[in-house]
């Protein structure tokens, strides 16, 4: 038995570095965090994070270089005080792009969300869905899609949802934080936009650098999509944490310690 919880404590010790260290370094580099130091930062200290669905993706397509944890970290932690549900892109593995897992992973996020009256927070930072796979991740009732649908319930039955664009926004994820409650946007690595300055100099060969086309400034002082323009990813964290401690208390409390 030991030995069996040795070899899976080696698997998730393999899994939690995502993308492997050259990417873990690029992007702090780019004055990032990645998702597992995001939710350290935002969870209370004195507070476990319980993560969830870490074997998602596990050994999943081998041709594209593997999906560790699904691409996508999320789990439950308390946050000012108040049990929420985390979800995190990771950049690290392949710009945190959607595979057919990471959808259901993070349906599976929300269902809990749900079922259980707890807030939502999604650490958001995605190039969007992984285009040599997107016939597999829209067409069903179970799929991508179902993300805004349940977005729009969860803000029906009275569940806060913080978003926060820390990188990339792209395409169709694009929609999820602008249904959420709060969003925020840090500034000089955040964007939101359906698609990128490439694919608008193709399509309308129109020359737009990303900061124009979608950045912190364009949507908090123009488009109004983003109600808060944050410096850099820790302020952004904290600004999360005081938000939280606005809310008022919940019955599901005892969920986590």
């Amino acid at each position: 038995m030991l030995l069996l919880v040795s070899e899976m404590q080696q698997k998730l010790d393999k899994i939690s570095i995502g993308g492997g260290k050259d990417r873990i370094e690029k992007q702090h580099a780019d004055g990032k965090l990645t998702a597992r130091e995001r939710i350290a930062a935002l969870t209370d200290k004195d507070s476990s994070f319980f993560e969830i669905g870490a074997f998602a993706g596990y050994e999943m397509y081998p041709e594209e270089g593997g999906c560790p944890a699904g691409g996508v970290v999320a789990g439950l932690g308390k946050v000012a005080n108040r049990l929420c549900m985390i979800v995190a892109n990771d950049a690290t593995v392949k710009a945190g792009a959607w595979f057919p897992i990471t959808g259901k992973k993070n349906l599976r996020a929300q269902e809990i969300a749900m079922e259980n009256r707890i807030p939502i927070i999604y650490l958001v930072d995605s190039a969007g869905v992984y285009l040599p796979m997107q016939d597999e991740i829209f067409p069903d009732k179970e799929h991508f899609g179902r993300i805004f649908r349940n977005n729009a319930r969860m803000s029906s039955m009275g569940i806060p949802q913080i978003a926060a664009i820390m990188g990339s926004c792209v395409a169709g994820g694009a929609y999820l934080p602008i249904m959420s409650d709060e969003a925020l946007i840090v500034e000089g690595t955040g964007s939101i936009f359906l698609a990128g300055p490439y694919l608008v100099k193709a399509a309308i060969g129109e020359d737009v650098d990303q900061e124009t086309l979608g950045g912190a400034k364009t949507h908090c002082e123009i488009s109004g999509v983003t109600d808060y323009k944050m410096p850099d990813d820790k302020t952004c964290l904290q600004t999360i944490r005081d938000l939280v401690s606005r809310f008022g208390q919940s019955e599901r409390q005892d969920l986590i310690k």
